[in-house]
């Protein structure tokens, strides 16, 4: 038996999963880390304590397993920034995560003053405070000595991923992949390379930033006072690029949708990179040797967040599977809506200042209403999203494939199904965001001979075909839309 360990590192948690070389699970360990909100709006996480809880799930899960896996593949939340000192391998600030909107302003100048077309060409997104490099900016600009000690070489910055190889190798590497360093304001995506230009544009000293090497490849080797056992870290992917690459998604016109913290659309677009029209963002993916290709991608940024907000802050659920049979003893919405837009608004709207809200209440709506509304909002999400992409791209997809925590629940992939009017697919192995780094690593390492060989280990997939008229499904977008319309002008004042 071959293995190999797919570290996920996620929003709120670190998932360590061993796969075998047939594609099944062998060992598994979770554990949740705090969130810090210091201010509203703003969303930081402890690096630290992101490194004490990946390291312990990966040991948990290597030992569950019962064999030393061959290979490590990483995954991890994408904008998220993380600063630290080279020499130490201290962090110097809590990592600012990608929910954090404390550079919107800033981001209004950058486009005020000109920038976004330029910035769109470089990089393929949108001036906004998603992306790590104005949270860079904003780290250096409000610390004079990180800045100056920046600028002598002294400093390290990198996406999550970098922060973790950097902990396993011992301080002995500082890599990312193109996947995460596409998704920093700060990378040429046809270049495959940092921009000076953008960098001078944020005051970002290059010295600061990872070498980028390719998504399959050695990038460094765990030492084996940080896991136990010694393995080359050989795949890294953001997560939603992995769970592209998880999904098979790795030729041009094949699609997915991940339903975790938020929702995350790719299109893969090949060798073409696509500039979108409608909202969208270019980015860097995988192809099946996990050499850079383009997506489309549409960020919908929260999606079974608002199913936690539900059961933690509202206290109207006790655990997120209550959803489903609370959304099946309705037999329609009654026209109850939730723009969950409770860190603004993303693809295709891009609206940093918008804030959630729930309409279409009365006297006689309850916890059901809520938990249907909750549900049908992610859906209505990616139907906005997936038309966008075939409005950019002219393709039109002939179904979607689905992953994450929320398409365990039927109803909500039944509802999504017929808002799309496509067949959803759900595979066998819903975590493929672990998988698809586990394969990208596997691949390297010689666990699998290459990418179809990695497709044959995964299981049959359940198949959701659409079940609603046509007519019933431009009546609930419509209300859909209103919905966010009314929230867009709250926000506006």
């Amino acid at each position: 038996m071959r293995t190999v360990l797919a570290i996920d590192q996620g929003t709120t948690g670190s998932t360590a999963i061993v796969f075998d070389d047939e594609g099944q699970v062998r060992g598994r360990a979770y554990s949740e880390f705090r969130q810090h909100y210091p201010r509203p709006g703003w969303v930081e996480h402890d690096a630290a304590e992101i490194w004490e809880v990946t390291r312990r799930v990966a040991r948990e899960a290597a030992q569950a397993a019962g064999a030393e896996p061959e290979a490590i593949g990483i995954t991890n939340q994408r904008e998220t920034i993380v600063v630290w000192d080279r020499e130490t391998g201290e962090p110097l600030h809590r990592a600012i995560v990608w929910q954090d909107r404390r550079t919107a302003a800033r981001c209004r100048e950058l486009s005020e003053a000109g920038h976004q077309e330029m910035i769109r060409r470089r990089t393929g997104l949108v001036i906004d405070p998603y992306f790590s490099g104005t949270k860079l900016e904003w780290l250096l600009e409000n610390d004079p000595e990180l800045r100056r000690r920046a600028e002598a070489g002294e400093v390290a910055a990198g996406t999550v991923d970098a922060w973790l190889v950097h902990k396993l190798s011992g301080g002995a590497r500082h890599v990312t992949d193109p996947t995460n360093a596409s998704r920093t304001l700060l990378y040429d995506i046809d270049a495959l390379d940092w921009s000076d230009e953008l960098l001078d544009l944020l005051g970002v000293p290059r010295a600061m930033l990872p070498e980028v090497a390719p998504s399959s490849g050695e990038f460094a080797v765990a030492a084996g006072e940080a896991l136990g056992f010694e393995a080359p870290v050989c795949g890294i992917a953001g997560d939603q690029q992995a769970a592209l690459f998880g999904q098979g998604c790795w030729h041009a016109g094949l699609a997915k949708q991940t339903f975790g913290t938020g929702a995350f659309l790719l299109l893969n677009t090949g060798a073409e990179r696509v500039a979108s029209e409608h909202g969208l963002l270019t980015t860097v993916a995988c192809g099946p040797a996990g050499e850079a290709v383009y997506a489309l991608e549409g960020s919908i940024f929260i999606a079974g967040a608002a199913v936690q907000w539900l059961r933690d802050e509202l206290g109207v659920i006790e655990t997120a599977p209550e959803t489903q049979a609370l959304a099946e003893a309705l037999e329609s919405n009654e026209g109850v809506y939730l723009v969950p837009a409770f860190v603004g608004l993303g693809a295709p709207h891009w609206d940093p200042e918008a804030r959630g809200a729930i309409v279409g209440l009365t006297r006689g709506s309850g916890r059901e209403h809520f938990a249907r509304a909750a549900l049908e909002a992610m859906a209505y999400g990616t139907c906005e999203v997936l038309s966008a992409m075939i409005a950019d791209s002219g393709i039109q997809a002939r179904e979607l494939a689905v992953d994450g925590g929320a398409s365990l629940n039927d109803w909500m992939v039944r509802f999504l199904a017929g808002i799309v009017g496509l067949p959803v697919r759900r595979p066998a192995l819903v975590e493929t965001t672990a998988l698809g780094a586990a394969g990208l690593a596997g691949i390297a390492a010689g666990v699998w001979r290459d990418a179809d060989h990695f497709l044959e280990s995964r299981g049959e997939p359940s198949v959701f075909e659409p079940d609603m008229t046509r007519q019933e499904r431009e009546r609930l977008m419509d209300g859909w839309h209103r919905a966010v319309r009314a929230v867009r002008s709250y926000a506006a004042g």
